[in-house]
């Protein structure tokens, strides 16, 4: 329950960017507000964490200032960047595509083995995914193939954190360092914000910050809390198979809230997705 409440409301963010963009905020000043939110809840979890532990050494900080910022801020940032220009729907599923590429660079920077089974739940699961990109070519035009680079750049950026964490992990925790390196991430917005924008560019409709707090709450600080919880509880392998609940609710959101398009080729390129992706971790296990 608990992994898929935690799938379900972390898919929930795409949804709401899409909601505060149609009151003419940018996606600098959206994240910054979204991070702002989130900063607290952030700081009180490294703190809680931290109680009774060693300081960090040197080295230990700038991995977390660099995972917090390849891995939060700037996967954040792209992926907000790339919903303006393409459907909820086509987001989730292109971060959907994360342990492929993961398997990916462990392959490049450590040469990891790749089985055959796990290339052919690759090449289905990008198939779908390629499927579905038609489709919003058809619809959006040229802008939808900026929105899907900068969202699988984004995804690129999450699977570098997730490659290089590990060891990290081992020796902090996943509550200390998901705390401290969201914290750097939170920072690192609110300071992208004062460099870019003017002070003014503050002053958003209310709906942009009652958006922005549920998104902070909801589907930010609430999702990490309950998938830690319930890795805790079924394991790692489990919780990732609970979360290809994902990828469906963002879409029946999209439909439902958004009035974004429900096709046969959305349909195809979901079922392909999801079966590629549960063939290749059920291999990678």
């Amino acid at each position: 329950m608990l992994a898929s409440l935690g799938a379900i409301a972390f898919s929930g963010k795409a949804i709401i960017v899409k909601l505060a963009y149609r009151h003419g905020v940018d996606a600098v000043t959206l994240i910054m507000y979204r991070m702002l939110f989130a900063l607290p809840i952030f700081t009180a979890m490294a703190w809680w964490a931290s109680r009774g532990k060693a300081p960090l050494s040197r080295k230990d900080w700038l991995g977390v200032v660099w995972l917090g910022f390849s891995g939060y801020y700037l996967a954040s940032f792209l992926d907000f960047a790339g919903l303006a220009y393409i459907s909820a729907s086509l987001e989730r599923l292109i971060l959907y595509l994360n342990p492929t590429l993961v398997m990916l660079l462990g392959l490049v920077l450590y040469q990891r083995r790749v089985t055959m089974p796990q290339i052919v739940g690759m090449g289905i699961s990008y198939a779908g995914v390629v499927l579905v990109f038609g489709q919003e070519l058809t619809l959006m035009g040229s802008h939808a193939a900026l929105g899907a680079v900068l969202v699988f750049l984004s995804a690129i950026s999450y699977a570098l954190y997730l490659v290089y964490s590990g060891e990290m992990v081992r020796r902090l925790g996943s509550m200390r360092l998901v705390g401290l390196a969201t914290t750097v991430a939170c920072l690192c917005c609110l300071l992208q914000f004062v460099l870019l924008r003017p002070l003014s560019a503050a002053a958003v409709a209310p709906e942009v910050l009652w958006l922005s707090v549920l998104n902070a709450t909801l589907c930010t600080a609430l999702p990490v809390l309950m998938v830690m919880m319930a890795v805790e509880r079924i394991g790692a392998s489990l919780a990732a198979q609970t979360g290809m609940i994902g990828p469906l609710s963002t879409i029946l959101m999209g439909v439902l809230i958004l009035d974004e398009p429900f096709t046969a080729w959305v349909a195809a390129g979901t079922v392909l997705v999801v079966a590629g992706i549960f063939v290749f971790t059920r291999y990678a296990r």
